[in-house]
């Protein structure tokens, strides 16, 4: 055991390095990690991240204000956007990273076998219009488990899949299975684990299929997400982010490094979106996301 007087040595010495202005010499990385990042100019960002951000988490800021905007950032693209809003985004030449539309829900999804009809309807429909829009990536989904096991799951999913994968193939899109987690926002969810996506994608035995794999949800569920990126990149299309815990912003207010996650994503030669899908807890939205967009500018 220390005696008193150590110990009021050291808070002395501690007190004094701090005096003396020695706490200058924190490394510049950690300093502009855990503040907020000075604004950058879009022509200042290093090109080797393909940055996207999700609609929804803007939903209260009008669309065309949010393009104009996202292009000052330095984004190229949007991501879960419709036909709808395709138009907006060809307007201020921006990309449509992930589109969607052709999904029943979250819930009612690919392994079950009684939604697999409207599903083949609606895919068969989006695909051609994906194409003919110029743009590459379509989401798909699941569904919940409800009881089911993870084989039937897998099968379930490669039948439905399987009846639209040859129209992908023909239009050059690629449908884009999302890994959720269904530990917190999405219980009971089957895609809820790498190796089930994965195994998915090997099953299906096309190179129209991939996954979305979503940070912030397998951080969740598997944790070791640099290690899970290096070993199953020839697998992934796309990548969310989100801080965890709470998917509010990826600074130092949560658990990720993102910084040397973009770093592993950049090594596996990647070269798709990595699209922003946090949701802004500052009253400033978008200049939590241009800090996102510094934060992965790597």
């Amino acid at each position: 055991m220390k005696s008193k007087e150590s110990i009021s040595s050291r808070r002395s010495f501690v007190r004094n390095l701090a005096a003396a202005g020695l706490v200058a010499f924190i490394p510049k990385s950690m300093k502009t990690y855990t503040s907020i990042p000075a604004i950058s100019p879009a022509g200042e960002l290093k090109g080797n991240i393909n940055h996207s951000a999700c609609r929804w988490c803007y939903s209260s800021i009008p669309f065309e204000e949010f393009c104009i905007k996202a292009k000052e950032i330095g984004l190229k693209a949007v991501d879960l956007v419709g036909p709808e809003g395709w138009p907006v985004l060809r307007k201020y030449g921006l990309d449509s990273s992930m589109c969607n539309g052709a999904e029943i829900s979250i819930e009612k999804g690919w392994n079950e076998k009684q939604y697999h009809a409207t599903l083949v309807k609606n895919y068969s429909e989006m695909i051609p219009l994906v194409a003919k829009s110029g743009y590459r990536n379509l989401i798909c989904l699941s569904g919940n488990r409800n009881g089911m096991d993870d084989e039937t799951g897998l099968n379930n999913c490669v039948d439905g899949l399987k009846q639209v994968l040859g129209i992908a193939e023909k239009h050059n899109v690629m449908l884009v299975m999302e890994l959720l987690n269904s530990r917190v926002d999405h219980k009971d969810y089957i895609c809820d684990h790498t190796w089930w996506g994965v195994e998915l994608v090997k099953r299906a035995g096309s190179d129209n299929l991939r996954l979305l794999y979503d940070i912030y949800h397998m951080q969740i569920m598997e944790g070791d997400v640099i290690r899970t990126i290096r070993e199953n990149s020839q697998y992934i299309a796309h990548y969310h982010t989100g801080g965890v815990p709470g998917r509010n912003e990826i600074d130092d207010t949560q658990e990720l490094y993102y910084p040397a996650i973009m770093k592993a994503i950049v090594e596996t030669g990647f070269k798709g979106y990595v699209a922003q899908e946090f949701v802004p807890s500052r009253a400033d939205k978008l200049e939590s996301l241009r800090q996102a967009v510094n934060i992965c500018d790597v």
